[in-house]
């Protein structure tokens, strides 16, 4: 029996892609929680950069969720995520390629942008699933783990400031896309709804994510994302059908 694990951390959208593409090809998988800062050098033995979501299988080392989601399908053919029409493949792959870049990484610098400001929270979300030393570690760490993601990921002011718009206008662009349709690409579930709901999710907090969401957020997000509400309808939709 070949042996599927994750490396991750659990509060990443990113790795939330790929942990929805291993749930609803119903395979068998164990995750392996990665410490921000320290996952570096777990990640740098098994592939080529530092980020995380890495799957490894059978020897093999898979790293980025649309790396992983191409992967999947192609050793674990049953209810694929990529169309098997090439012109939908394509579309698919498009809308993909699109929404990690409009809304993966703006949303995370958007949304850190605040919760680097509240380490009580940010560090019960990093150390889930850790080992039991992680909240002191990362107590201990977080003034110098917090510069440091602001640095390399470049979380300011103005970044948060434009990365919100550029979440607002690939917001507005997914709902017009949709409209009357139920999904991005033809008439089912593919890996460009997977990513769009997976990468919104943290703005909706559902519980299929498996984290410990907040009950409340500070503001100004708590406010800013209420407003939002009205563009994530789809999202959650997609969350209880296919999550």
């Amino acid at each position: 029996m070949s042996t599927l694990v994750l490396y991750q951390f659990p509060i990443s959208h990113f790795c939330e892609k790929a942990r929805w593409a291993l749930d609803y090809k119903g395979l068998d998988y164990s995750t392996k929680s990665l410490l921000p800062g320290l996952h570096v050098k777990t990640t740098k033995k098994l592939a080529a950069k530092s980020s995380v979501p890495v799957l490894i299988h059978d020897g093999r080392s898979i790293q980025g969720s649309g790396q992983i989601i191409t992967y999947l399908d192609e050793h674990f053919p049953d209810k694929k995520l990529t169309p098997v029409n090439s012109q939908e493949a394509q579309a698919a792959l498009e809308w993909e390629r699109y929404l990690d870049k409009e809304i993966g990484v703006p949303l995370r610098c958007y949304l850190y942008h605040t919760l680097l400001n509240h380490p009580n929270l940010v560090i019960g979300l990093f150390a889930k699933d850790g080992p039991f030393w992680a909240k002191p570690f990362l107590k201990l760490m977080y003034p110098k783990l917090s510069r440091t993601m602001r640095k390399l990921m470049n979380i300011n002011e103005a970044t948060a400031a434009k990365s919100r718009q550029t979440v607002l206008m690939a917001l507005e662009r997914l709902n017009d896309a949709l409209d009357e349709n139920k999904y991005l690409v033809g008439n089912r579930f593919s890996r460009a709804d997977l990513t769009a709901a997976a990468l919104l999710a943290p703005l909706f907090m559902p519980p299929q994510y498996g984290l410990d969401w907040p009950q409340t957020l500070p503001e100004p997000l708590q406010s800013e994302i209420k407003a939002m509400e009205p563009y994530l309808v789809w999202a959650k939709e997609i969350y209880q059908k296919h999550r």
